[in-house]
């Protein structure tokens, strides 16, 4: 009876082991096989109008609806741009561009072309271009990439915005 134990025992401890060495890489090859299948990415990002002329988004912020948006990629090496997807945002300031292939070895972003509001066309500088990696070489197992807001600037600062930059400098004074 304890020989039967032992080689039940011995069998349990040998599949256990097999599934310690074989499993990971059998999921392993099934994730690259998943990836290999998804060639290209969906770019997500927001265009608004720095009402206030805060240089940031704040509560007086809208956001564009028809803003036309780029996502550029560029060669790391010689800067040179290798392609480009153009897209535009939809009512609620956002857009999203399908970005085909992989692009592990560029700098891609997604970059401000133009605005349809008039008294807010003027490209915000700092908020015209946000980085975006679009390689599935990088641990984030989803084909959407968030890009950070991209902004253009009224002409004339909407009313409220002085109260509002006045309680942002007060709340500055206190930390």
């Amino acid at each position: 009876m304890a020989k039967q134990q032992v080689l039940a025992f011995a069998a349990w401890a040998l599949a256990a082991a097999a599934m310690v060495v074989f499993l990971p890489a059998a999921v392993s090859g099934a994730r690259d096989v998943k990836l290999a299948a998804n060639t290209g990415f969906v770019v997500e990002g927001r265009v608004f109008c720095d009402t206030c002329r805060a240089g940031f988004e704040t509560p007086k912020t809208t956001y564009i609806a028809g803003a036309k948006v780029r996502v550029e990629c560029r060669s790391r090496m010689t800067g040179a741009k290798i392609c480009s997807f153009d897209g535009m945002t939809d009512h609620t300031g956002t857009y999203n561009i399908l970005v085909a292939d992989e692009h592990e070895h560029e700098n891609c972003e997604s970059v401000l072309v133009s605005s349809p509001v008039k008294g807010c066309d003027r490209i915000l500088e700092g908020r015209e271009r946000a980085s975006v990696s679009l390689t599935h070489n990088n641990g984030i197992t989803s084909d959407k990439r968030f890009a950070n807001s991209l902004g253009f600037q009224k002409n004339i600062p909407v009313a409220g915005c002085a109260q509002l930059l006045e309680m942002y400098r007060q709340y500055e004074n206190e930390v």
